[in-house]
């Protein structure tokens, strides 16, 4: 066989395999896929068939592993259980007529009731938010729960760590579970779990990927939440991590950025949904089923009054059938009866939410939306700016946080007694491949603090206009249009 003929049967050997793989991709790509990942995909794989299928063999499935799968089952039944039974909600005769049925479709996907007779404060101070959990801790007397999808041992954290010290010092039981890939990548992560271990913490890695350990699935599914809870009577969650406001970057401490967050102190009743996520994703990490460690009696004490919220947690991820932040967003953004705020450092909606924010416009509703003015992630920050012309042209407010900041918190409010708040972004990635928690608050109280925040947001932000918009170079919009294209690769 001369050279020529090798050439001609290497030729049709790269065209047969070529056109096999995309006779696949058209078979098996768009099965229980939506239809703009699935073009995504597809797009990738014609164009780039080689690499595409390569990505789309390590990243191309959004399911945990089985293992993990039947155990949320199990996992569910868990919190149920481990939530108090009993209606301690505010008269539903005040409640708005469509609130009940959200409720039921929460405690459907998540196992978790609306529970009333709470109480809970915001908090945006980042190094404020920290030293408040730490004196929270200093009061623990069986147990603190900790869970972030970054933990670091720095200076700012320190007093936080200090707290778990003493903690253990005292006989109090402490667990914290970290994200692998996130929390390893931040800088002296090895400092930071020698120092969990140095002062006796009890921890695990959420989600690992250590392929030669057994322990495997897609590398980019993160566990995202972040929560505190002390003794089951006191919680703390939002968006903030246990990290530096800098996050320790090189890059963003030459740039000069900082994170500003928004977590919520909570007491009463609903602590206990909260932990019994954490419980949850100790058990799916370590196996250990956790019976003590629940609800503490002061717990149950409802408080009653004007400022008494009914609250309901709501967890999401993969390891569920339904996207469930996203169906409770999409709820919220169809009932709401007077105006929408939404404040989202990573803004990339799928098509359902963009319909439901354009649609909540031409209700005539006020919507508002809340982001950063510079992004800290290149192609996410250019897929959300891809959103702003369709918005703007329906008359939504887009304020922008000014710069060095990223503003990184993460809630809701509609209306004047209805709030979310949580470590959901509203992207494509918070709805489908991470791990979240929100918790869903019915109360004036509460919905004021917000608003009150939202106000600080406009009286320091820029309001983004049409005519500016289209004053933007055409560079900056068309990679908007990409990066678009690629968010959709779920």
């Amino acid at each position: 066989m001369n050279a020529q003929q090798v050439t001609l049967l290497v030729s049709i050997l790269f065209f047969v395999v070529d056109l096999a793989i995309k006779i696949a991709a058209l078979i098996i790509i768009p099965r229980d896929r939506k239809p703009t990942a699935a073009m995504a995909w597809l797009l990738a794989i014609f164009f780039i068939p080689y690499v595409g299928i390569l990505f789309f063999l390590i990243l191309g499935s959004a399911k945990l592993p089985k293992k993990r799968r039947e155990k949320q089952v199990q996992i569910d039944a868990m919190i149920a259980s481990a939530v108090p039974r009993v209606d301690l909600v505010s008269d539903r005769s005040t409640w708005a007529p469509w609130l009940e049925n959200v409720t039921v479709m929460n405690q459907n996907l998540g196992a978790v009731p609306m529970i009333g007779g709470n109480t809970a404060h915001l908090i945006d101070d980042y190094n404020g938010g920290i030293v408040t959990m730490a004196a929270e801790i200093d009061t623990a007397t069986t147990f603190v729960h900790v869970e972030y999808f970054i933990v670091s041992f720095d200076s700012v954290t320190k007093p936080f760590f200090t707290a778990m010290e003493n903690a253990v010092a005292r006989g109090v039981t402490v667990r914290l579970l970290a994200d692998h890939i996130s929390s390893k990548k931040v800088a002296h992560s090895a400092e930071t779990f020698a120092e969990l271990d140095r002062i006796g913490v009890k921890w695990s890695y959420m989600l690992p990927v250590m392929p030669f350990k057994g322990k495997y699935q897609r590398p980019d599914l993160r566990n995202h939440r972040k929560l505190v809870v002390v003794d089951g009577r006191v919680a703390f969650m939002g968006s903030q991590n246990l990290i530096d406001r800098s996050y320790n970057s090189p890059k963003n401490i030459k740039r000069g950025l900082q994170w500003q967050e928004l977590i919520t102190r909570l007491t009463g009743p609903a602590v206990s949904g909260i932990n019994a996520v954490f419980l949850s994703d100790w058990y799916m990490e370590t196996d250990e089923i956790i019976e003590n460690d629940r609800v503490s009696p002061t717990a149950l004490e409802s408080a009653t009054g004007p400022t008494a919220l009914d609250c309901q947690i709501v967890p999401s991820g993969p390891g569920y059938e339904g996207e469930n932040n996203l169906q409770l967003f999409l709820a919220l953004l169809y009932s709401a009866q007077k105006k929408v705020i939404i404040t989202s450092p990573y803004f990339v909606p799928n098509e359902a939410m963009l319909y439901a924010i354009i649609a909540a416009r031409k209700r005539g509703l006020e919507v508002q939306l809340f982001v950063s003015a510079i992004g800290d992630q290149v192609p996410v920050f250019h897929a959300q700016r891809s959103y702003y012309r369709p918005l703007l042209e329906a008359g939504v407010q887009i304020w922008r946080y000014p710069a060095p900041y990223i503003l990184h918190a993460k809630h809701l409010s509609i209306d004047d007694d209805i709030a979310v708040i949580g470590s959901s972004n509203m992207d494509i990635r918070s709805f489908l491949l991470d791990l979240e928690i929100s918790m869903l608050v019915r109360g004036q109280s509460f919905v004021a603090e917000m608003r009150a925040v939202e106000a600080h947001y406009r009286e320091i932000g820029s309001l983004l206009t049409l005519d500016e918009w289209n004053r933007e170079p055409l560079k900056s919009t068309a990679l908007d249009g990409l990066a678009r294209l690629t968010s959709a690769l779920e």
